[in-house]
């Protein structure tokens, strides 16, 4: 039986991106860990968001995982590609799909980038964007983290948010949902970017990129164990806004992972 792939976010949102690789891969099982214990990752300090993915990773290797996604921009940005290199696993961020489907979708060239403070300000998006000859304009929308994770999705804060970051947006005709979470809150950004806007995010482009390496029928159930650093029911709830959770939910202490290592 092969191995579980093994996935992590800072809170939920990488669910999206968990919902993408079973489609692509019904037959694997995979573990999701969620650090909402430390939750948001964006405001925190690049060296720390770095540790904490390297914690994470040493806890899912303890796991015997065939492999690694980082489902959160922040981490892929502050720790891509060191993270890969120091793994004896393959590992796969969700920047260098975004960019992708960026590439794939713009008519004009002009692509813009929102995300957290700390993805932003690593400036990875638009190095890569940039690369390809594409026009970059990015925006931090630290604050919609928070929306998602408290269910907020769909509130008047989340419109007034969304106006005050996105309103006076330069002419541009795709938008990569930077961040994990972002697209739960895809319907109040749609409004304000307008439709002529194309919004992408990477998760489908993910899951093609490790469905090209990983075969499809690990000869497992396709079963889910998440593994949870914040309270169990607070996880649950917020998830619900994704999808729910399918799989037993198993809480762990955060100062276990500094053990992984």
């Amino acid at each position: 039986m092969a191995k579980p792939i093994g996935v992590f976010d800072s809170g939920v949102g990488g669910l999206t991106v968990l919902k993408a690789l079973r489609e692509k891969l019904p037959g694997r099982d995979f573990i999701y860990f969620s650090d909402t214990a430390r939750v948001p990752y964006g405001r925190k300090p690049r060296e720390m968001v770095r540790g904490f993915a390297y914690e994470i990773a040493a806890f899912l290797l303890q796991q015997e995982v065939a492999a690694i996604v980082v489902a959160c921009n922040t981490a892929s940005a502050c720790a891509l590609p060191g993270l890969a290199g120091d793994t004896p696993v393959p590992v796969w961020g969700v920047i260098d799909p975004g960019v992708e489907a960026a590439r794939r979708v713009t008519l004009s060239g002009r692509v813009g980038v929102i995300g957290t403070k700390g993805t932003i300000e690593a400036g990875v998006y638009q190095d890569k964007l940039r690369a390809l000859g594409l026009d970059v304009w990015a925006q931090a929308c630290p604050m919609f983290v928070h929306l998602v994770e408290e269910g907020l999705a769909e509130s008047d804060e989340a419109e007034v948010l969304a106006r005050h970051y996105l309103e006076n947006h330069p002419d541009i005709d795709t938008l990569i949902l930077g961040c994990t979470h972002y697209p739960v809150i895809q319907p109040v950004i749609r409004r304000v970017m307008g439709e002529g806007v194309r919004l992408v995010s990477s998760a489908e482009v993910t899951a093609e990129a490790v469905a090209a390496v990983l075969p499809p029928d690990g000869s497992g159930g396709g079963s889910v164990i998440h593994y949870v650093t914040g309270g169990v029911p607070a996880y649950r709830h917020t998830a619900a806004v994704i999808g729910g959770v399918e799989g037993p939910v198993i809480p762990l202490d955060v100062s276990r992972l500094g053990d992984a290592g």
